[in-house]
């Protein structure tokens, strides 16, 4: 970083926007393989928290890479500047007193610890959005993992490059055994206990 960038600080701060919203902020961080149902969890998380009037934003990972992240490809460093990324646009979004929920494969601990480093203590959730490999693999909608079993797909989470599991999540999900509208009830829960 250059010597000649120097931070700028304001009067108008985080504590002053999360009055106004009548919350604290955080990240709410969903994590798990491909078809695991992070967004459509953390989509339903988003709809119970917006009923309560609760200020929030949500990241997902394919739409990111059609915009902020389209020129970042799937190596593991492209994934790792992927996640540092979108953990600065969430940090923003914490700053400015938002509930910023993300759900991103992140398939190494170290990325999502980095996240959790940006944001004050108590200000990240991390969900561990448990799947077995098979049943995301039945799931499939998008044919992923057909093409990546062809070797069509390098460096695909769970096939070709790994997926590190949390070892401590703040919540896990096991999203084959749950219904979406309960693991999402559980998840805002955690949340709305947390940002009072």
């Amino acid at each position: 970083m250059s010597e000649n960038i120097v931070r700028h600080h304001y009067k108008v701060a985080c504590e002053h926007r999360s009055r106004l919203h009548g919350h604290k902020p955080m990240i709410v961080w969903f994590t798990g393989l491909s078809g695991s149902g992070k967004s459509t969890v953390a989509g339903r998380v988003e709809e119970i928290l917006h009923e309560k009037d609760i200020s929030t934003y949500l990241l997902d990972g394919d739409n990111i890479r059609h915009g902020l992240n389209s020129n970042v490809g799937f190596s593991p460093e492209g994934r790792k500047e992927n996640i540092r990324r979108i953990g600065e646009v969430a940090r923003l979004f914490v700053d400015a007193g938002v509930v910023v929920l993300a759900a991103f494969i992140s398939p190494f601990r170290t990325d999502r610890e980095t996240v959790r480093q940006l944001v004050e203590p108590g200000r990240y959730v991390e969900v561990f959005v448990n799947c077995p490999l098979e049943e995301c693999e039945k799931r499939d909608v998008k044919g992923l993992y057909r093409k990546a079993r062809a070797g069509e797909i390098p460096d695909f989470t769970g096939i070709s490059s790994p997926f590190e599991e949390p070892l401590e999540p703040d919540i896990e999900i096991k999203t084959d055994l749950l219904a979406v509208g309960e693991a999402a009830g559980q998840v805002a829960a955690h949340v709305m206990e947390r940002i009072k």
